[in-house]
Order: structure tokens, then sequence, then C-alpha cells
């Protein structure tokens, strides 16, 4: 029997903006992902015994193939990964939220050690996790050791709010879903299995600088005495060090990009006007990065987030490439072409924000819903002017009107207008719901509703 709604709208408030409760260990939250079509849910090899694993477990077919397709139409919200557990609020097609969660297994204390052990014996291991891989070798040594990284059959034990006792539609969805995640970052695996990359990497440090000192022994290597200078002393003489440099000055513009066509044929799967296209685009990044580096208060300044591959391909498509590239672009990031376009006006739009107001569908918790239809309700001046409005996650659609507001994380309404059968965005946010409705109002499109 499912539960009530009161229920799940309290569990998607949860698995949205954490409840607090009984949360140990590091934790990392992941933004939902954008909508894929014809592509597999795992590239790595990892990522594929991830799959394996429920699909060997999973005990109804029927259960996997709803799930890789509520994973494939972007149900699945957003992403707690924490030591033993994996949560996400899923959506049905009719929009019923449920907190799905699938447990897996901590490695134990002495299970850790070992593991630690086999990595900083080897320095390929450990730039290998540095470069975001898994290798197999790295796997396998650590079987030989005794120690199991990736799931097993039964490894994956789901929990969903639907009260399915074996994995249902959502928890299968946040799997394929995972899958996706771990080919980008295998240290999401190894946080599963109870370790934070950043203590990770610490402890790993530290044993490979202790078996370098006793490999280097008292003298040092080669067994001469090592020198230096005390820091006192070092802090003591910068007075009467030369001055730096002077910066260098800004650059108004990038220098041509190189013509890489004419001469030997590239190699094949190598386009000559792709490689061109992103020569320019750092060129331009670096200009920008070093105006930023100059400008007054800069180091005071918090560091820009950084893109996520999805968000970086939009960017370089707002640029208008040309249309080889885009097309690229569209396939690379798991959209199609119209997809695409939606989303680079999206970003012109709002930037990264934007995008996140037309390709994330995200349940608000309960106390901020109640906020958000107080401000609705005190929006418009009288009941005659406000417009019928359905509610839908953080959507809220105009009756009979084509229109539709959308409520961003950051507190700002995000207006969009229905474009042959898509929403497209419409406009920038507005902090007031009756003011980005208007403008969207004020600004019709000859020849669209």
């Amino acid at each position: 029997m499912n539960r009530n709604a009161a229920e799940n709208d309290r569990e998607a408030g949860d698995a949205v903006y954490g409840s607090g409760a009984g949360a140990a260990g590091p934790e990392r939250t992941f933004a939902a992902l954008p909508v894929t079509r014809g592509r597999g849910f795992a590239r790595t090899w990892w990522g594929q015994a991830w799959l394996k694993a429920l699909e060997d477990t999973a005990l109804d077919g029927k259960q996997l193939k709803l799930g890789r397709r509520h994973a494939r139409a972007g149900a699945v919200g957003a992403v707690s990964v924490r030591p033993g557990r994996l949560t996400a609020v899923v959506q049905d097609p009719d929009h019923t939220p449920y907190r799905s969660d699938v447990l897996l297994q901590q490695l134990s204390a002495a299970d850790w050690d070992r593991l630690l052990d086999v990595v900083a014996d080897r320095a390929g291991h450990l730039a290998a996790l540095l470069d975001r891989d898994m290798p197999p070798v790295l796997v396998e040594d650590a079987a030989a050791a005794g120690v199991e990284l990736l799931p097993g059959i039964g490894d994956l034990d789901p929990e969903c709010g639907c009260d399915a006792w074996d994995h249902c539609a959502h928890s299968a969805a946040l799997c394929y879903q995972v899958a996706r995640l771990l080919d980008q970052d295998p240290f999401v695996l190894l946080l599963l299995r109870g370790r934070g990359e950043e203590e990770l990497l610490d402890e790993l440090q530290r044993r490979s600088a202790a078996r370098a000192e006793a490999a280097a022994g008292p003298a040092g290597p080669a067994g001469r005495e090592e020198t230096g200078v005390p820091a006192v002393e070092a802090y003591a003489a910068r007075d009467v060090l030369p001055p730096l440099p002077a910066p260098p000055p800004p650059v108004a513009s990038p220098g041509p990009a190189p013509a890489l066509g004419g001469g030997a044929p590239p190699a094949p799967g190598v386009a000559t006007d792709a490689l061109e296209f992103l020569i320019a685009d750092a060129a331009e990044r670096a200009r920008r990065q070093l105006a930023e580096a100059l400008a007054h208060g800069h180091a005071d300044a918090p560091p820009a987030p950084v893109p996520t591959h999805s968000q970086d391909a939009v960017r370089l498509a707002a640029s208008e490439p040309g249309a080889a590239v885009t097309a690229r672009l569209a396939d690379g990031s798991g959209r199609d072409a119209r997809g695409l376009a939606l989303a680079v006006r999206a970003w012109r739009t709002g930037g990264a924000a934007g995008l996140a107001a037309l390709e994330e569908e995200w349940m608000p918790a309960p106390e901020v819903r109640s906020r958000v239809r107080d401000r609705l309700a005190a929006a418009w001046e009288d009941e005659a002017s406000r417009p019928r409005l359905r509610a839908a996650g953080n959507r809220w659609t105009v009756v009979g009107g084509g229109t539709q507001l959308r409520y961003g994380r950051d507190g700002r309404w995000w207006p969009f207008r229905k474009e042959a059968g898509r929403w497209a965005p419409a406009g920038p946010a507005a902090d007031d719901p009756a003011a980005a409705l208007a403008a969207l109002a004020a600004d019709v499109p000859e020849g669209r509703p």
C-alpha cells in the first residue's frame, strides 16, 4: 500500500534539503541529471559492474525496465550519497514523489586499512584515483587483499516509500542514475563504502609519505644529508629579497586561433573545426580569467563554481560554434537538437540557474511550499486578478494559458511558455511571481500562444 500524500511530501523535502536526522559522516549531493535518450547508463567497466549487481539481484525485470524509463525521463531528483546509503526523490509519471534509498554495506576498519595499503604501495593506483579512474588491476589487487570494492549479487538493498519489498521502479531508477555518476567519479563508490574523498586522499598521502621516508632512511636518498633553510630564516629575509615582477597587462582580445585545415588529413574521428573552436574558446576563457585576476578584490572573491559537463556543453553551444560542432555538443550532452536550442535560450537568460530552471524538476520541502503558496496568494491585489494555477513540484502552470512559473532554489520565479508542445524559457527570473507572469504575458512572440 502506498503511503499517504503528506508523508510523501515530507520525505521528498527530506531528500532535497536534508533532514539532519541520523546523518553521520561525509555526504555529497549531486544535482538532478538531464534527460538522456539512446545512450547506455554506464560507459566505464565499474559503472557496468554496478548495474550488473542491480540486474542480477532484482527479481522483477519489468520493474527494471520501468526504472530505466524513469531515469531516462529525468524523474530522479538530486542524489544524496553518504556512507552506506543513496537517497533521491523519484517521481512517477503522474508526478507522485517517492523517497527511494539504496543501501550498500560499508567496509570495516580492517578492510579500509588493507585497501589503503594496497593503493599506497603502488603509485599507479593513487594516480588513477586522482584521475577519476578505477583500473581493473586496482580492484583485483584489493580483492587479493580480501576487500571487495564493487557490489555483488544481493549487495544493493532497496528501501522505498512505495513500500515495495524488492527493487521497484523508483530504486531501480536511482541505481541507473548513480551508474552515470560512477562513470564520472569512482569516489562516489568509495564514499558509499565509508570514506569521503578528502579523508581518503589525506590518509593515502600520509601513508605514501611514510613509505618514502622509510625508504630514504635518516640521511636522505643515496645517503646524502638533506639540507634546507629553516622557515624562520626564510621569513626574516623577505625584506631583502628582490620585489616581485609587475603583473602582466590585461589582454583586450585573444589572438586568432590557428587554422588546422590543410596539409595532412586529420586522424579518423578528429574534427578540425571542433578543435579550432575549442582552441578559440580556451583562449577567450584565459583572457577573461586574467582580467578577473587583475581586478580589484579578486583575492577576496569566492572562486566561480566549476560547470558540469552538461552545463559546459550548453555554454559552448551558446557561443554559436556552427552547425557541425553544435550537433556534436547536442549528442555529447544527451540532448536532441531542439533540446539543446532550448537549453541555450535558458543559459542566455540566466546562466546555470536558468538552465536548472529548464531541466530540473524538484519538490520543495513542505515548509517551503507553504511559504511559496503565501507569496502567490499575496502577489495579486484581489482574487479576480489572480490567475488559476496548477501546482506540480516546483512548477505552477496557468490553467488554459500555455504559460508557467517555475520556482528556483534561490527563491526566484522563472517564466516559461509552451512552444510546439515543449516548455521554453521566456525571460529572466523575477523575485515577484506576478511580475514574472506579467512580463511573460506582455512579451508574447508573434505566432505563439
